[in-house]
Order: C-alpha cells, then sequence, then structure tokens
C-alpha cells in the first residue's frame, strides 16, 4: 500500500450510528462533498471499511498529489 487516497463524503452522516460519525471526524469529513486526501495505510483503510456505505473512495498517485497540497 503506497499512494493515497481520496476520501469524498457522498451521504449524510445524519442517520449513522455515534461511532460512525466519529470516525468521518477522525477521517476529516465535515459536510457532504467534502473530500480529503490521506495516506494509503492500514489504518485509513480500517477507518473506510467502517464507513464505506457513506464515502467514496479512489487513489491518487504522488504526481497528482501535488507538492502543494496539505499531507497527513
Amino acid at each position: 500500500m503506497s499512494g493515497h487516497l481520496k476520501i469524498t463524503l457522498r451521504k449524510s452522516r445524519l442517520h449513522s450510528t455515534p461511532r460512525q460519525r466519529e470516525v468521518l471526524r477522525g477521517l476529516g469529513l465535515g459536510r457532504v462533498d467534502s473530500s480529503v486526501v490521506r495516506l494509503d495505510d492500514a489504518a485509513i483503510r480500517g477507518m473506510v471499511f467502517k464507513v464505506v456505505h457513506l464515502v467514496e473512495v479512489e487513489s491518487v498517485s504522488d504526481a497528482e498529489h501535488g507538492p502543494g497540497s496539505k499531507r497527513r
């Protein structure tokens, strides 16, 4: 696993469980259609797995991510 993942919140967290809302907050997703780019590692993939029904995930290469982008 290398590179980055672009994670976009596609569905509202309104009817999700409190635990799922905590995961979304941990990923940095607040509003519908908000997106974040995170390192592709086991911890992030585990978080995405918990809310896979609410988010859309795409792989982003390092070249697409760009040097001026915010990295975490």
